[in-house]
Order: structure tokens, then C-alpha cells, then sequence
């Protein structure tokens, strides 16, 4: 397949966008433009951590969001309670993330289809009322974090256009991490597991620790995108944590490609972008969405970059 190919240039595009997002918004002087690539770039982290395990393991999680939820609130309970080192903070939002999502991948992995979607729901909605119960952190109110995470000086988060190239960079090693991930032979066994389990199993590959590590390592990424959403909001609630959130997440992946390495990032900025224009035409702007969506899985299978790739004649 053609290097410059429809489909490379549109995540080339992608990344053009959002790196000269910040020079646009100086231009126009509208500091909204930030905000709205900031928010594309800690969006597409999670929708590629998501990607991994649903676009390559064919893992539906409906839960996912809630590591997005755990990382925010490490930061803000962190900060809430005057620890305000970065160096604290998304170290342990890490961590948190990746113990809860251990535990909840050994409880639902033993599961399949839609049975392993109904217990991520479920673990997902247990930790969304455990967040609404905890009145010390504002409830079902939420928790303002009035201190942004201090790096020593090194980074300045509380400078938008410093925390914008951070934001960016670690995009982009997001990204990076992921293909070097998937192209292993790590990511072949998964990928294998998805398309048929059995068959693995019985060639004595463990399935289970294969498809339980991939669970870990995108609960972590999520709960990166979540410290990141918590400086970026300067506000933390349960909210974040919600299905329906979740349910956003799938959809940027669909939208993208699922099981596309950058189409995650496309679906995000495609995503966030029609919100944006259609919520400027009607305040029921998923009423025009919804069928927008369908018409993609019907007629894009593959979303945006499976249907480029199809255009150039590639094999998606």
C-alpha cells in the first residue's frame, strides 16, 4: 500500500490539526480552540486504550471509562488533600487504575460475549454509585481541584499552551506505544484470541493472562487520560465514571476503525468536531448523530480509515 494514501493523510491531518491548533487559536485570539484540541487529544488516549482491547482482543468493555474516572479522582482527592506533586499524583493515578483493573479483569474475563459486556457494566456502575456515596469529595457534586499537579518547576500545567504540548507528546507516545505493542508478538496472540480462543488454548497458549495483561496495561492508559482530564477540567465528578461515557468511548473507536492503531484518534477528533458543529445547529444534536453513526457502520465497516483504506484498494 502507497505510503501517502487517503488514508495516512487523513491521520496526518489529524495530528497537523492538532498541533497547530494552539498557532489558530493565538490567530483568532479564541482560547476555546485549545480547549477543544486538549480535550480531542485526552479523549483519543482513552478511546485508544479502549481500542486495544476491544479493536484487537474483541473485548466490548462498557466500564472502561471508569479508569478515566479512578485517574481523575486520584488527582483531585490528591490535591483536595494538599499533595499536589505530579510526581505523586499520576504515579499513583496510574497505579490505582491498574489494580482496579486487574481485579476487574480477573472477575469478568472468565466471561464471553455478552456476559463479559454486562459485568464491565455492571463493576462500572458499582464504582459510579461508590463516587456519588463519598460526601468527604463532594458527591454526586463533584470535587473542584483547585491546585494543578506541580512537576518542580519542569512542567507547567497551569499554562495552557504547556500543558496542550504535553498532552500532545504524550499522544504521541500513546500511539507509538500501542503499534510497537500490537506489531509484537504480544499483539499477534491477542489478536489470535480474538479470532478464535479455542484454537490458541488448545496450542498451549495461557489466554487468559494474554487477553487479563492487555486489560491491565489499557486501564492504565485510561487512567493516564484520566489525570490528564482532571487538570484539563480543574473538576472531578462521577460523571466521569458514567456507562454512558463508555458508550462514547466505543463510538470513537467506531468511528475511527476499530482495530485501526490510529483510528482512535480519528474517531475522537471527528467525534468532539461533529459535536461541536452540530450542538451549534440544535441542542438535540444527537437526534442528527445517531443516524450519522448508523450510516457509518452500514456503509464505512471499519469507520473512517476502513473505508480509505478500502478506497485505495489497501486491506484496511
Amino acid at each position: 500500500m502507497a505510503l501517502l494514501n487517503a488514508r495516512n493523510l487523513v491521520v496526518l491531518a489529524t495530528f497537523a490539526l492538532l498541533a497547530l491548533a494552539p498557532a489558530y487559536a493565538a490567530w483568532v485570539e479564541t482560547p476555546f480552540y485549545l480547549d477543544l484540541g486538549r480535550r480531542m487529544m485526552i479523549l483519543a488516549i482513552g478511546a485508544l486504550s479502549l481500542n486495544l482491547i476491544m479493536g484487537f482482543g474483541g473485548m466490548i468493555s462498557f466500564g472502561h471509562a471508569v479508569y478515566i474516572g479512578i485517574g481523575a479522582y486520584t488527582v483531585g482527592i490528591c490535591a483536595f488533600h494538599e499533595v499536589t506533586s505530579g510526581f505523586v499524583q499520576w504515579p499513583l493515578a496510574l497505579a490505582i487504575s491498574a489494580a482496579v483493573a486487574l481485579v476487574f479483569g480477573v472477575i469478568s474475563l472468565r466471561t464471553r460475549g455478552v456476559y463479559f459486556i454486562m459485568i464491565t457494566l455492571a463493576l462500572a456502575q458499582m464504582t459510579f454509585y461508590l463516587g456519588i456515596s463519598l460526601d468527604q469529595y463532594g458527591g454526586d457534586d463533584g470535587l473542584t481541584v483547585y491546585a494543578p499537579s506541580d512537576f518542580a518547576g519542569l512542567i507547567d500545567v497551569d499554562d495552557d499552551l504547556s500543558f496542550y504540548y504535553v498532552v500532545f507528546v504524550l499522544l504521541a507516545l500513546c500511539l507509538w506505544f500501542s503499534q510497537r505493542l500490537i506489531r509484537s508478538r504480544f499483539g499477534m496472540v491477542l489478536q489470535g484470541a480474538r479470532q478464535n480462543e479455542g484454537r490458541m488454548e488448545a496450542i498451549g497458549v495461557p489466554v487468559f493472562r494474554y487477553k487479563l495483561t492487555a486489560f491491565v496495561i489499557a486501564g492504565t492508559m485510561a487512567g493516564l487520560a484520566g489525570a490528564l482530564l482532571a487538570n484539563h477540567t480543574d473538576f472531578v465528578n462521577p460523571e466521569m465514571a458514567h456507562w454512558t461515557r463508555s458508550g462514547d468511548l466505543i463510538i470513537m473507536v467506531l468511528l475511527g476503525g476499530m482495530g485501526s492503531i490510529a483510528g482512535p484518534i480519528v474517531g475522537a477528533a471527528a467525534f468532539l468536531l461533529l459535536e461541536e458543529l452540530l450542538s451549534g445547529v440544535t441542542e438535540y444534536w444527537q437526534v442528527i448523530f445517531g443516524p450519522f453513526l448508523i450510516l457509518v457502520v452500514l456503509y464505512a465497516r471499519g469507520g473512517i480509515l476502513g473505508f480509505l483504506s478500502r478506497k485505495d484498494g489497501g486491506d484496511g
